[in-house]
């Protein structure tokens, strides 16, 4: 999946500035890095609260709901980077994480809510979210 996010996001430095509508919300670039890193720290602190047998932590994020001024930023080649950087990082964590589970604790996950191996699967489809925005080569 972060492949895929960062082969689209490799297009957006060429973006014109509009966001883009997606069914009944808007996406911009920035809004699409933001939104696949904070599903993924989201379902992460999930599962990580289940392992050690906590109540997860309710975000508070707004989602996709929410655009900001931040968002509205032209996507130069830095920001390019540190999308990279992060989402690369993140994607690493949890391959680590979800390699030092069992098949039993993947599917047979403790506390409430998706199996890890489902929560994973979940995370996976935040590709939705770049994929909105799209490949912007002209």
């Amino acid at each position: 999946m972060v492949d895929h996010v960062l082969m689209l996001a490799a297009t957006w430095t060429a973006w014109d500035g509009a966001p883009i509508t997606a069914g009944e919300r808007v996406y911009t670039p920035h809004k699409a890095v933001r939104r696949v890193a904070d599903h993924l720290i989201d379902h992460l602190a999930e599962l990580e609260a289940r392992l050690a047998g906590e109540a997860t932590h309710p975000d508070h994020w707004h989602a996709s709901a929410s655009t900001t001024a931040a968002d509205l930023a032209p996507f130069q080649p830095a920001d390019l980077d540190e999308a990279r950087s992060r989402l690369v990082r993140l994607a690493r964590i949890w391959a680590n994480r979800l390699d030092a589970l069992s098949p039993e604790q993947l599917d047979h996950s403790p506390g409430t809510g998706w199996s890890f191996r489902q929560l994973a699967f979940h995370a996976a489809e935040s590709a939705y979210y770049a994929d909105a925005v799209g490949d912007l080569r002209g």
